[in-house]
């Protein structure tokens, strides 16, 4: 239908304006929206894409930019605190599910191999759509969002092992199935290996140097998270363990906040031709003959894999809010789930009906835990009750959420001169700081026990919404821009941050300007240096004159 692919892509664009614009109107999720764009997109509607390969590749930059993102967010102190529950939790609902989900399916009239397929398929949640939902909503530094998002790192390592088990065993003629694992396993732990040597020794370094240009920092981290997944795919771990990984090796970097903000805009476009990817790719030919299975295998994944997930996190001592929240994360199935039945599908060991049916399942789970997901507050307000089977009587987690509720008793924008002192101040005083500014050298300055130290720059309104406000006490921002503290202060509005606010200006027109939004302290640096020279200086005091001048003097 188009001349070019330049024209392809325009149309694609141009489609998924309107349709995002739609769905904006309609008070729909923009996720559903774009899969929708997909369908138009699709051969079976309008035919904007014939051929795939530049969507294709499109996605695939899209998927590594968002799991690179994804691993920026993973630190040390992050696995140490939810590694245990996120390998049992992953591990636990991927039983579960294939056993459960088996048996359902051979009662619905399946042959073993198909229904073993389709109980695999169901096991896998969408790692990109989860991430993509929480991180919307803030969520994906909050407890819940952490444990989520491992157990779905979890379930992506599995269902890559699934797939290249399926592929060893469904060509045999060529390679013997223990030669391509064993094949695969080596060439992981030299990748792994080989990015560990260069995120401890190398990487920091580089960082630092370009840490001045902002934008060469950008450059290098999409190039670091484009090889690492591309050299990942070489060596048969597929493309979106590199990426994570390339995350994960920046992640305990002082730069990774500013990369990750920097990142986002690209990420929202680009992910947009992994969903219309995703959209054009389903196939509904037989779909409509399965829709009854498809109705009962979406109602046990809404309802199943949420419930397992409680089960096994409430066993392990978490509350019901914290272990309903990340249920929700596998109330779906994922892109990987489609991908294994088009690879059994490619191997002839399942027919176009099963390709069909998980296509459907996919569409229906996937469009309706995204409204669970936005709305999981709201839906665990009514029926918290109902809940409390899946809590312990005393949660042994409780104290561990709480730490990490707060881990920081300020958040310091500026290590400047004034932000320093500020710093060594608060530090005196026993206090547990996040120092956020631009300057490598300043950073450096301020180092030390009980400071974190992030690299970026808060006049940016996406750095400033990626910092941790609700894991701190009170904000500090001791930069004398305007515009900062505009910026900061819209953000903590945004964020309803409830805790303490002090902002810097220079002159009294900002300083009411800040004092209008209320509970803000202000702080003058220039006021409050003359108030405290006038008050140290020690001069006579002299009688005012009075209003009509000085007195006439007498006559002699």
């Amino acid at each position: 239908m188009f001349g070019s692919e330049f024209e392809q892509i325009a149309a694609i664009l141009v489609l998924a304006a309107v349709v995002g614009g739609l769905a904006k109107l309609l008070r729909q999720p923009v996720i559903v929206a774009y899969i929708v764009v997909g369908v138009l997109a699709g051969p079976a509607v309008l035919e904007i894409v014939s051929d795939g390969d530049d969507v294709a590749a499109l996605a695939k930059i899209g998927i590594a930019i968002l799991l690179f993102l994804v691993g920026l967010k993973l630190d040390l102190h992050l696995i140490r605190s939810t590694g245990l529950v996120a390998l049992y939790t992953g591990v636990g609902q991927v039983v579960f599910t294939s056993i459960v989900g088996y048996l359902i399916v051979v009662a619905l009239g399946f042959d073993p191999l198909p229904a073993l397929y389709i109980a695999v398929a169901l096991t896998f949640s969408s790692t990109i759509i989860i991430v993509k939902l929480l991180s919307d909503k803030r969520e994906l530094d909050q407890l819940h969002g952490r444990i989520a998002v491992g157990f779905l790192i979890v379930q992506d390592l599995l269902v890559i092992v699934a797939m290249i088990v399926i592929v060893a065993i469904g060509q045999p003629d060529q390679v013997s199935p223990a030669e391509t694992i064993l094949r695969t396993l080596v060439g992981g732990i030299v990748f792994l290996g080989a990015v560990a040597l260069a995120a401890r020794y190398v990487i920091p370094r580089v960082l630092g140097w370009l840490a001045n240009s902002q934008e060469l920092t950008l450059l290098f981290g999409v190039a670091w998270a484009i090889s690492l997944a591309a050299t990942s795919a070489a060596l048969g771990l597929s493309m979106e363990i590199g990426a994570f990984v390339a995350g994960v090796a920046l992640a305990s970097t002082p730069y990774r906040e500013s990369l990750g903000a920097r990142l986002v805009s690209l990420r929202d476009i680009m992910i947009l031709f992994f969903f219309i990817e995703l959209g054009a790719s389903l196939t509904f030919t037989s779909a409509l003959q399965q829709l009854g299975p498809a109705l009962v295998l979406s109602v046990f994944v809404l309802i199943g894999n949420p419930i397992i997930v409680m089960v096994i996190m409430g066993i392990m001592g978490y509350r019901k809010k914290v272990s309903f929240k990340a249920g929700l994360a596998v109330a779906q199935i994922s892109e990987f789930s489609l991908i294994l039945i088009a690879l059994g599908f490619s191997l002839g060991q399942v027919d176009e009906a099963v390709l069909g049916l998980v296509t459907l399942v996919g569409m229906i789970t996937i469009t309706i835990s995204t409204y669970f997901i936005l709305y999981s507050q709201q839906i665990f307000d009514r029926i918290s009750p109902a809940l409390s089977i899946f809590e312990r009587k005393k949660a042994d987690s409780a104290e561990v959420e709480e730490r990490l509720e707060h881990p920081y008793d300020a958040i310091i924008v500026g290590a400047g001169r004034m932000g320093g002192e500020v710093t060594r101040g608060l530090l005196a005083k026993g206090a547990n700081l996040l120092v956020v500014d631009y300057d490598p050298e300043a950073l450096r300055a301020v180092a030390g026990p009980h400071v974190t130290t992030l690299y970026g720059d808060v006049s940016e309104p996406e750095f400033a919404a990626s910092l941790p406000f609700h894991e701190a006490d009170s904000i500090v921002c001791a930069v004398p821009s305007p515009s900062t503290n505009v910026v900061l202060l819209q953000t903590l509005r945004r964020f309803e941050f409830t805790g303490g606010i002090c902002l810097t200006a220079m002159d009294a027109r900002t300083a009411e300007m800040l004092e209008d939004y209320g509970g803000v302290r202000v702080i003058r640096p220039f006021k409050m240096a003359a108030q405290n020279i006038v008050g140290e200086m020690d001069l006579p005091v002299k009688a005012k004159p009075s209003p009509a001048g000085p007195a006439p003097e007498e006559p002699v």
